[in-house]
């Protein structure tokens, strides 16, 4: 029964692998992506850049043979800020949906696991948070923990949970009467073993679309914080707050350096995880024609 168990969860995940390759578009999205994370993470290794240091009779100047990208009203080198800003919109993305995973997978397992209490209870939980609208809560939130890097992972991720759970949930019911875990339960085998070994396996494709479509729904939540002031304070770069220099109209006229390539790579990051979202959700739902 595992052997068997184990050649279907084999053949799915190379047809769902052959599937992905041959989606041209997500392919592409996700070349760009592994470029940028590249760069962001090995460039400042190799060439010196300092997001926050002001150069002397340097402020707010254009593109030109120094700054590649020009400099910000504070004479910071726009370039070195968006290579760092990145690191910190990256992080802030994944650290995010990875809490949210970690809270709310466990937690949809038990509620389509156990038709008892235990469901009633975490599913009514869901109910009470999607009630609540998350601008808000993350404004009030961030206000009270303080604006930083780590109080929006911790704030992002704790509210993005109940996608995960309701996913999660739905996925175990329909799992759990599969026969394989029927053949684990008549053989003896206890709750947590059907669970982890047998139900959860066969249920966390979806959580993997979900989870990407989450990094850049929590980068883009970062940077509509930090545009509004509330997310990571400056000096420390963000593509949000770097925008949030396009609120002045002198900036947003005459000096488009400033903004324009910190909302390129922010539209691009994002448009392209949610490309490569698309294809996994293709890749793993045969259905879907590719």
């Amino acid at each position: 029964m595992k052997n068997t168990n184990s050649k279907r969860r084999n053949v799915f995940l190379k047809d769902a692998v052959g599937r992905f390759l041959r989606h041209k578009v997500a392919m592409v999205s996700l070349a760009i992506l592994t470029f940028e994370i590249l760069v962001i993470v090995f460039l400042p290794m190799i060439v010196k850049l300092d997001p926050l240091t002001s150069n002397p009779g340097q402020f707010a100047v254009g593109p030109n043979g120094q700054f590649i990208l020009g400099t910000d009203d504070a004479g910071r080198d726009i370039f070195a800020r968006i290579i760092y800003g990145g690191r910190v919109s990256l992080s802030v993305g994944f650290v995010a949906a990875f809490i949210s995973a970690a809270i709310g997978v466990p937690l949809g397992l038990l509620a389509g696991f156990y038709d008892n209490m235990i469901r009633g209870i975490i599913m009514r939980l869901v109910d009470i948070f999607m009630s609540f609208p998350a601008l808000v809560i993350q404004l009030v939130l961030v206000t009270v923990m303080g604006a930083s890097a780590k109080s929006l992972m911790l704030v992002l991720g704790f509210l993005g949970w109940t996608s995960y759970t309701r996913l999660i949930y739905s996925k175990v019911l329909s799992v759990k009467e599969e026969v394989y875990v029927e053949a684990a339960r008549a053989t003896g085998a206890t709750n947590l073993t059907q669970m982890v070994k047998y139900i959860l396996p066969n249920s966390l494709a979806p959580v993997f679309v979900t989870f990407s479509f989450a990094v850049a729904g929590n980068i883009l939540a970062e940077s509509g914080l930090s545009f509004l002031g509330l997310g990571v304070q400056l000096p420390t770069p963000t593509w949000g707050n770097m925008i949030r220099d396009a609120q002045t109209l002198s900036t947003l006229m005459y000096r488009p350096w400033m903004w324009i390539p910190a909302g390129i790579i922010l539209v691009l990051t994002v448009v392209c995880i949610n490309f490569v979202g698309d294809g996994l959700r293709a890749a793993l739902d045969p259905k879907i024609k590719i």
